[in-house]
């Protein structure tokens, strides 16, 4: 068997329990306040890992994705390509995830990549999957809109920040979720185990597999909140 996101085709993403939420840190100000709106960028769905730990964090109320079917198809596109995997599995994947999490899709949002000059052309679309989620989610306060990609250097924050959106990589994006909750962190990376063997992979510490998958940050934190345990 090749190794690597093919095995994927076997299995579509495992379902848990979905907490609840949170309540917000200040009723009186913040009434009602709901989870950060991320657009996931096509180079963060790519692996099966971390897609699939991204997205048991949406269900427990970390975050509520984004993405575009322009997204969905750079994605699938790729993926088939680089991973060999049938167009059929990852349409199926496609539909599931769109299935999960039904508000996630925006659509007709062309017309927000006119204000946009400064980051890469070809980003352009990821960029404006934020601002039409900002315009119309129908908040009373202005949503936090953040973008998740790898490709940092193709997006010019201080071109995002002037429109109230920002930009961040999966490890930072993550080490910032657990220093607001750490216990949803642990239990969602607590299935990245299960998660490797079922893309038919042999078991492996699960420091190996977030370095692998330059979680380096999450990797250490999870190393200093074992180290009492360890010593204990």
């Amino acid at each position: 068997m090749k190794t690597g996101i093919p095995a994927e085709a076997l299995t579509l993403h495992g379902r848990g329990p979905v907490p609840t939420a949170p309540n917000a840190p200040n009723a009186l100000t913040i009434p009602n306040a709901s989870p950060p709106f991320i657009v996931l960028d096509a180079c963060v769905l790519m692996s099966g890992i971390l897609r699939r730990l991204l997205l048991r964090l949406a269900e427990a109320g970390v975050f509520a994705p984004v993405w575009t079917d322009r997204i969905g198809e750079e994605w699938r596109r790729n993926a088939s390509r680089i991973w060999e995997i049938p167009p059929e599995v990852m349409a199926e994947l496609w539909d599931d995830m769109n299935a999960r999490f039904p508000a996630a899709r925006e659509m007709d949002t062309q017309v927000y990549e006119a204000s946009l000059r400064y980051s890469d052309p070809k980003d352009f679309h990821v960029i404006a999957a934020g601002l039409a989620r900002r315009a119309r989610c129908g908040l009373q306060q202005p949503p936090v809109v953040q973008v998740l990609t790898w490709n940092l250097k193709d997006f010019n924050r201080s071109e995002l920040r002037r429109q109230g959106l920002d930009v961040y990589n999966p490890d930072r994006m993550l080490m910032q979720w657990w220093q607001t909750g750490a216990d949803r962190i642990r239990e969602a990376v607590a299935q990245v185990p299960a998660d490797y063997v079922a893309l038919g992979r042999e078991p492996e510490p699960l420091s190996a597999t977030l370095h692998r998958e330059r979680l380096y940050g999450l990797k250490n934190l999870l190393a200093r909140d074992a180290a009492p345990a360890r010593a204990a």
